[in-house]
């Protein structure tokens, strides 16, 4: 992704403490880094949800004179002519169209990132070699641990759900560490619950390492995860819809497998105790 826009512009926003607000609008230009080097500061603003003002002082915490200079060096490193994807692609589709259309947007950013395998391989040898496994998920991202939790204790000896917050959280990770635990895999979505940050800080501390899935680099949640590969959500709608985040968690799913020798013993043998049982309608 270093040659693509998105990775050039992740590149120029690496290494830089951003406030929250600030994150937001890298974030936003990632997700439109086609686009990114025509927008007013103005268009970014509105479009990143904070004010002008507060695009200025992003482009100045970069070490930019002003949101002008930094739209000027964009333009250095982008292709000559904007293009065809721009920001009137949407024209004639109604407000539930353009969501799907965000949606695919957001899953082609993902092929895109999936083109270099390595950090997908990293994360699926830290997750199979968890005796036991952590998946940890709040509130919004509840849905997207269960749903991995559920597939990959098909294949993974001792997978643990994590989907309640509360005290008891720093006891499950105690304990599960006492066991023998070594990583755990977070799914962090908008809005990030303070919860999530302070459990991930407790289970680095605890000795494991931490594999996230976020929808941007810029995550707060970033800053206390090991290894975080970013799945877009789609903002189009009421509520954020993350159709590449539960992807990206299939992926990790196939990832983990291909490094624990006996998954196809597993699924094996468990299709054959669910005809046993008649569990699935023909």
């Amino acid at each position: 992704m270093s040659d693509s826009p998105a990775g050039r512009l992740q590149a120029l926003f690496e290494g830089h403490r951003l406030t929250p607000t600030q994150r937001r609008i890298a974030h936003c230009m990632v997700r439109r880094a086609a686009d990114a080097p025509f927008l007013s500061s103005v268009e970014l603003a509105e479009l990143a949800g904070v004010s002008q003002p507060s695009v200025t002082r992003f482009a100045v915490a970069l070490g930019f004179d002003g949101y002008p200079a930094l739209r000027r060096h964009l333009r250095e490193v982008a292709p000559p002519e904007r293009p065809a994807a721009a920001a009137g692609e949407d024209a004639g589709h109604n407000e539930y169209q353009q969501a799907v259309l965000a949606e695919i947007e957001n899953l082609r950013h993902l092929a895109g990132l999936l083109a270099d395998p390595a950090p997908v391989e990293r994360a699926g040898r830290l997750l199979a070699g968890s005796r036991p496994l952590l998946v940890l998920g709040l509130r919004a991202a509840s849905s997207q641990a269960r749903g991995f939790a559920y597939f990959a204790a098909k294949v993974h000896p001792d997978v643990r759900l994590l989907d309640e917050g509360g005290s008891m959280l720093t006891d499950r990770i105690d304990a599960a560490v006492r066991a023998g635990a070594t990583a755990l895999l977070c799914f962090a979505l908008p809005r990030h619950p303070r919860e999530v940050v302070e459990a991930l800080e407790y289970a680095r501390a605890a000795g494991l390492t931490v594999v996230t899935v976020a929808e941007s680099a810029f995550a707060p949640v970033a800053a206390h995860s090991d290894l975080l590969i970013p799945a877009a959500v789609g903002t189009g709608l009421a509520f954020d819809t993350a159709c590449a985040p539960m992807l990206l968690g299939r992926v990790l799913l196939e990832a983990m497998a291909d490094e624990l020798p006996d998954a196809q013993a597993r699924l094996e043998h468990f299709d054959a105790k669910a005809a046993e049982r008649g569990l699935f309608v023909e």
